[in-house]
């Protein structure tokens, strides 16, 4: 089987990460006011339905909808395992960020941009640089560090532990939906798969919904509400894109920055949200440092190398 290949722009597939990374970094704090007053499988509807209906109208105006040749071409066992995971990633993203808080949500779903770049390494014969697997040391050493506290918190009581778990298994779904996404990039546009994605999702979760209780969220959560609907549909066009023009490794390496964005938001926006926001350790500061530096490190290398 031929395996899809990157077109080689980095400098679109570099920006189009860095969109990504803003919008994933702020959505546990969306969701983490929405949930405090509906359930589940509401939020994850409207945020894929939303999306839907948003993306179908674009491709619409664009005469891009998939044609019948293009879906008989793409493979149903690789469309099925891209929706399967998408939906087991939001729901247990979700649940675990209820059990948790949106900065230790953050921290674990980091898992899944390691899982997907060590599957495009294996999977599409990615490579690294010795350069570059450096920067993936520093990078992984740096969240380790960053994140020291709220794994010791962890460690220290039992009320994460599921939690936890469920977050762990998302970022393994995620990373699996995401890989078999990328192959179908031969024979669907990155709008294309995520149009079909979302409405099928938005149709497994809204069987479960219940549509009556967004009627009592208040004006700040319906806000949030919205913004966590144009999230889903700017941040994964985004990240789709990328994916086109940008190696899997790569993509997994800029996109490990968007705990920092969390943090950072909750330190800002907390207290207006009423959102516990932990404190940062000196530990923490120079683990974030390295995320930085390993992260720009992997992005710049791949740059002098295609500028050859």
């Amino acid at each position: 089987m031929k395996l899809h290949t990157s077109s080689g722009n980095w400098q679109l597939g570099l920006g189009l990460s860095i969109v990504t990374v803003l919008l994933w970094g702020l959505i546990p704090l969306a969701l983490g006011v929405v949930l405090q007053s509906i359930d589940v499988s509401t939020v994850n509807a409207f945020r894929f339905l939303s999306s839907f209906v948003l993306l179908g109208i674009y491709l619409a105006s664009r005469r891009q909808l998939p044609t019948r040749q293009q879906l008989q071409a793409t493979s149903p066992v690789l469309m099925l395992v891209a929706i399967g995971g998408l939906t087991c990633n939001y729901l247990f993203f979700t649940k675990g960020l209820l059990a948790t808080s949106p900065s230790h949500a953050e921290v674990l779903i980091q898992l899944a941009h390691l899982f997907f770049g060590f599957g495009g390494l294996l999977i599409f014969k990615e490579t690294y640089s010795r350069k570059q697997l450096v920067g993936l040391g520093i990078l992984v050493l740096g969240l380790v560090g960053f994140f020291n506290q709220q794994l010791a918190v962890v460690a220290a009581t039992d009320k994460y532990w599921a939690g936890s778990a469920m977050l762990a298994f998302a970022a393994l779904t995620w990373a699996i939906y995401a890989l078999a996404q990328k192959q179908m990039l031969q024979q669907l546009s990155s709008g294309q798969i995520m149009w079909i994605i979302y409405g099928c999702c938005g149709v497994i979760f809204g069987v479960f919904s219940h549509p009556a209780s967004v009627l009592a969220l208040s004006p700040l959560q319906w806000g949030m509400l919205i913004f966590a609907g144009l999230n889903t549909f700017v941040a994964y066009g985004a990240f789709a894109e990328s994916l086109a023009h940008w190696p899997a490794s790569r993509v997994s390496a800029v996109l490990a920055l968007a705990p920092i964005v969390t943090l950072v938001a909750m330190a800002i926006f907390a207290p207006w949200l009423s959102l516990h926001a932990e404190k940062i350790t000196p530990l923490g500061i120079v683990g974030a440092i390295a995320v930085v530096v390993g992260s720009v490190s992997i992005a710049l290398n791949d740059r002098s190398k295609r500028s050859k």
